[in-house]
Formats: C-alpha cells, structure tokens, sequence
C-alpha cells in the first residue's frame, strides 16, 4: 500500500506546460477513470515486490511447500498460494488507493499533480468511487480467504486499515505519517511471502524492512521537490514543517540505514555472495547521492534538480535490488 506521494507521482511537471503536449492528453472514458483510481503505478510496483517474495519464498522451501523452480512448478499448490497471493495483495492495494482518493477528493483539486483524478475532477461520482473501492476490497478478501491463509488476509487487512485510516489523515497533522505510512506500504513482499510460507520469519521480515527503509529517502525527496504542493493543500510533511534542510538531512540518514538493511537476505542466508555484492554496490551508490544533497545548494533551481534526480535513483534502486535477488537464487 504504498503512499500517494510516491511511485504514482510520475516526473515533476513544471508550472508552464508546452502547449505542443495539449493535443497528447488521454481521452477519459468511465473504464480508464475507474483505472485512474486503482493507482496502477503504485499497484504494479506492489505486486512486483510481492511477486518477488513469493518466488523467493518458493525456492527457499521455507514453509509447507518444497522447493520449487517457476518452470516446473506452475501447477503446483506452492505455486497457486503465491500466485494467489499477488492477486490479492495487488487488488488490495488497488482498492487503498481508490479509498485514498475518495477521502481525499476535496483536497485533490488543490495540487497540479492529482487536480485532475476522477473524483477531484468529478468524471466519476463520490458514490462509484466509493462502491468501486469496496468491490475491489471485497475481491482481494475473497481472493485471500479461499487460496492463502489466514495470517496473509490479516495482514492484508491490517496494511489497508493502516494506510486508508491511519496514514491518510494524519499526513495533514504531523510528518511522522511518513513513517506511520510506511509500514502499511512495506507489506506487498511480506504478503507475498506469508501467501507461500504461512509464517512469519526472517526471509518475510528482511524483505518488509527493505521496502520499510527505501520509502524513507524516497518520498523525502518528492516532498522536496513538491513542498510547494504539499503546503497549499494542507500536508504536513517534513520539507514543509521542518524544512527542506532537515528533509535532505533525513534522507541521507535513512539512506544510510538502508545499507545494512540490504544485506540481510544474505546475512539470514537467503541470498547469496552475488546479491551481497550488487546491495552493496546499489546501496553505497544510493547512499552516495543522498550525500550530495547536504551541500549548499546556491539556488532553488539547483536543489530541485538534485531532488527529481535523487527520487529516479530511488526508482532505480529498487528494481535493481530485486533483479539482483533473482539472479542470486537462479544463478545458485
């Protein structure tokens, strides 16, 4: 359930649009609006996080089910918890994100960034965008309860609750929703796990701490680069209540963190010595960068540049990490 600061932000669009980008606008229609509201961004990063962990989770053997590779496996029971899983984590995302937006509708007009969503701009009525979001809600309960476990359906719904109940209006109270919201936007790769394994364990837990961590210097860094945003419509975020300064600082912090939560699939002895290596090689870089960003910077312009740069490093990291884990397990 990750924060609608985030992945779904897309590029930071400047104020003064070319008028030669007027006539590529996207044609609404009420199926691509009902889509709008699933946040696909956020909801395909999600289920590739979750994917991941239950693939893991699949060749570590961990669990009820042996060991077993994507290829041989398709028809197994291992294999159909996982699938499973995704599924129903994805539509729960899918379903936070529409809830987000129907609690949000009358503060979204007030941002460039989401002005123009289904509710905000009224194509779909508060009434659809509610039912949608509970049928989505519905479906990944279903979709959980018949194929999974009982443990994976509680945290499922313990990861929506948080994030639609808790993180969503208290991002207008306190920057500590950051990290409240983070812990509900951790949950994709613990879902996938526990849909496999049926426990809690440290393989599950190390994922979710990755995820956790990397969300930190990556929502920092929109927060800076959209302060403006954020304080016209009311989000009390860290750029905006403490300044851009601290924001920057905490970014290198957390990125710092992230470091030795990198490794620890390899530490636990998920991974092996070549996912070590490219974690520690990603990390560092990453760390490296978030360094650059306590210098002085001589104007707004510069320290934009180096905020927009810093958040697509975060997008880079993480595919990387988990393409990085694949090649460990499958190399091995």
């Amino acid at each position: 359930m990750s924060g609608d600061l985030g992945p779904d932000a897309g590029t930071c669009l400047s104020e003064h649009v070319p008028a030669v980008s007027e006539p590529r606008r996207k044609r609404h229609t009420p199926a691509r609006d009902l889509w709008e509201l699933t946040k696909p961004g956020v909801t395909r990063m999600c289920a590739l996080t979750a994917a991941g962990a239950a693939w893991l989770a699949l060749q570590s053997g961990d669990g009820p089910f042996p060991a077993e590779t994507v290829a041989d496996g398709w028809c197994s029971p291992g294999f159909a918890a996982g699938f499973a899983g995704v599924v129903g984590a994805s539509l729960a995302v899918a379903a936070a994100s529409a809830f987000n937006m129907w609690l949000e509708r009358a503060r979204d007009p007030l941002m460039p960034r989401t002005k123009d969503r289904p509710l905000a701009a009224r194509r779909l009525s508060s009434a659809t965008g509610l039912g949608f979001a509970a049928l989505l809600q519905l479906a990944s309960i279903a979709v959980l309860a018949l194929f999974t476990n009982p443990l994976t359906l509680l945290l499922t719904l313990w990861a929506t609750v948080g994030y639609v109940l808790v993180y969503t209006p208290l991002k207008y109270r306190t920057p500590l929703a950051l990290l409240i919201g983070a812990f509900p936007g951790a949950a994709p790769p613990l879902l996938g796990w526990t849909a496999v394994t049926g426990q809690l364990d440290l393989g599950g837990l190390a994922l979710f701490l990755i995820l956790l961590v990397w969300q930190m210097p990556h929502f920092l860094a929109i927060m800076l680069f959209r302060r403006q945003e954020y304080a016209r419509a009311g989000i009390r975020c860290v750029s905006v209540v403490r300044g851009e300064s601290a924001a920057r600082v905490q970014a290198f912090l957390w990125s710092l963190v992230l470091l030795p939560i990198s490794i620890l699939p390899s530490v636990i002895g998920l991974t092996g010595p070549l996912y070590c290596a490219v974690a520690l090689l990603l990390s560092l870089g990453f760390l490296g960068w978030a360094l650059t960003g306590l210098r002085p910077f001589g104007d707004r312009a510069t320290e934009l540049r180096w905020a927009r740069r810093f958040f697509f490093a975060s997008l880079i990291y993480l595919p990387a990490l988990i393409v990085a884990l694949v090649l460990d397990v499958v190399l091995r």
